[in-house]
């Protein structure tokens, strides 16, 4: 009879617990995906390579993880910060509209406070543990996300993804300023605009998918302004100046075999699905390029990170 009360107690707290669990977990979900963490991780892995290369070997792994919890605050300061300025268009698109702001689940004023403190503690994080130019870095990437880019280009010129790409190459630039702490060589410069021009054939290939949602949101994307045949131009374009922007990158940072055939076998799956989006348009060989264009970049990276570390 003494069994009865004391399992009934072991169910009470959890129960209380899985209550407690069932409350908070939707918030914690929403406040996560204010941070847009699908985006964050192609942003560090940008961040790392450029923190080997500035080391020529691996650098103090405290030394990366310290840059990469700044990295991770600070992107993610930005994004909670670009969903509250944007969340009346994100109301308007299908891909955007049950995101946590237009769905209801966080309310305004709490995401630009959150947003706010993500970045302020990024900033102060990266100066306190790394030093004060990846701090300024960081906190100059995030002005020019959300007041430049977000505030002003996205809502007035097609051109919009091609200055406001300069927000996404930063981290090459935080990385090597967090191992050198300086900016005294023209390698992070160089990864910053492979980065750069990467960006818009990247982002306009998603445009030509949400070329609708776009117009029903009144985005000026290149495909809304101009046309889907001058966007497919423009990618193939910018395309080809990537690839060669990153077998020109070899010579300037001493790479070797590894990333050589990297840049050129995913330079030559870049260009080559970009001229078959162009010589053929669909929707699904638009999709298909934005997703490779992501792989591509990623992997690229990586290759400049095995290369310097296979010859250390």
């Amino acid at each position: 009879m003494r069994d009865a009360p004391t399992a009934a107690a072991a169910r009470g707290p959890a129960a209380r617990w899985a209550a407690l669990r069932e409350a908070l977990w939707p918030a914690l979900r929403a406040y996560v995906a204010l941070t847009k963490p699908n985006i964050i991780w192609l942003l560090l892995v940008t961040t790392v390579p450029a923190m080997v290369l500035a080391a020529d070997a691996w650098p103090s792994t405290a030394l990366v993880a310290a840059t990469l919890i700044g990295g991770m605050l600070a992107a993610g300061g930005a994004n909670a910060i670009n969903q509250y300025l944007d969340r009346d268009i994100d109301a308007l698109m299908r891909r955007t509209r049950q995101r946590p702001l237009p769905a209801g689940a966080v309310a305004p004023l709490q995401a630009a406070r959150f947003g706010i403190v993500l970045s302020a503690l990024a900033g102060g994080w990266l100066l306190l543990t790394v030093n004060w130019l990846a701090a300024l870095l960081a906190l100059g990437a995030i002005a020019f996300y959300v007041v430049v880019y977000t505030h002003w280009l996205k809502r007035s010129t097609w051109q919009n993804i091609v200055i406001g790409g300069a927000a996404g190459a930063a981290p090459a630039l935080i990385g090597w300023a967090a191992v050198t702490g300086d900016l005294g060589s023209v390698v992070p410069f160089f990864m910053f605009v492979v980065v750069f021009w990467w960006t818009p054939p990247h982002f306009w290939a998603l445009a030509l998918v949400l070329e609708e949602d776009y117009r029903s949101a009144g985005v000026p994307m290149l495909p809304v302004v101009r046309s889907t045949d001058e966007t497919r131009l423009q990618i193939l374009v910018w395309s080809i100046a990537v690839a060669a922007l990153t077998l020109l990158f070899a010579p300037v940072a001493r790479l070797e075999w590894v990333y050589m055939a990297t840049a050129f076998a995913g330079g030559a799956g870049f260009v080559g699905l970009a001229a078959r989006l162009y010589c053929a348009p669909s929707t699904a060989r638009a999709m298909r390029l934005f997703r490779y264009s992501t792989t591509y970049l990623g992997l690229l990276f990586v290759a400049m990170m095995v290369d310097v570390l296979l010859r250390a």
